[in-house]
């Protein structure tokens, strides 16, 4: 069994994140924060998925969102939040949008497509990792080598393995896991072999 993933809610009034929080608990590690500092307090590699508040007195949600990718952290961002939409979310790198008020349901649909594409991402760059070994075999060994090697056999098998698991998480997305899967990865030459 693998360990729940954890979540940290955010959101500046203590009802809203509390309620949340119990609505999660049995099915994820969840954790609070009630302010923008409370959450960068409590960010780390351990967080899977954050939900966050945008509307907040003195560190905003998007100050927040723009510190969680300034360092890094590969976790998952939802703003859950009662300000509508505007054009300026089309450069904000949050992975989904939820305007409140949220339902039981609403959260843990959020949370589980965020997971999947988070899955399906990890698992890209592994299976990229394995191509590119694969592909730098065969260009640098004999054929007759390769058909005789234990180690390539087994890369092989596990390059479909993967494949397979790829190609069975595809068929379940829709366009906005595509776009909060392909956010990172198009920024990162490592996943996608282009370098600048």
């Amino acid at each position: 069994m693998t360990e729940p993933a954890t979540v940290l809610v955010v959101d500046d009034e203590p009802d809203v994140a509390d309620a949340y929080a119990a609505q999660l608990e049995d099915e994820y590690i969840v954790s609070t924060a009630y302010s923008g500092q409370e959450a960068l307090d409590e960010l780390d590699d351990a967080v899977d998925v954050v939900l966050l508040d945008r509307r907040m007195p003195g560190i905003s949600g998007d100050d927040v969102l723009d510190e969680i990718r300034e360092r890094g952290l590969a976790c998952r961002v939802a703003m859950v939040t009662a300000v509508d939409p505007d054009f300026d979310i089309i450069d904000m790198p949050f992975d989904d949008y939820v305007i409140k008020p949220v339902s039981r349901d609403d959260l843990f649909n959020t949370i589980e497509r965020l997971l999947t594409t988070s899955e399906y991402e990890s698992k890209l760059r592994n299976y990229y990792a394995l191509t590119a070994k694969h592909a730098t075999l065969m260009a640098n060994k004999p054929e007759s080598e390769l058909a005789e090697s234990e180690e390539f056999s087994d890369l092989e098998g596990r390059m479909d393995d993967l494949r397979d698991q790829l190609d069975e998480t595809v068929a379940s997305f829709d366009d906005d896991d595509f776009v909060a899967v392909f956010r990172d990865i198009g920024d990162d030459p490592a996943a996608t072999g282009i370098e600048d």
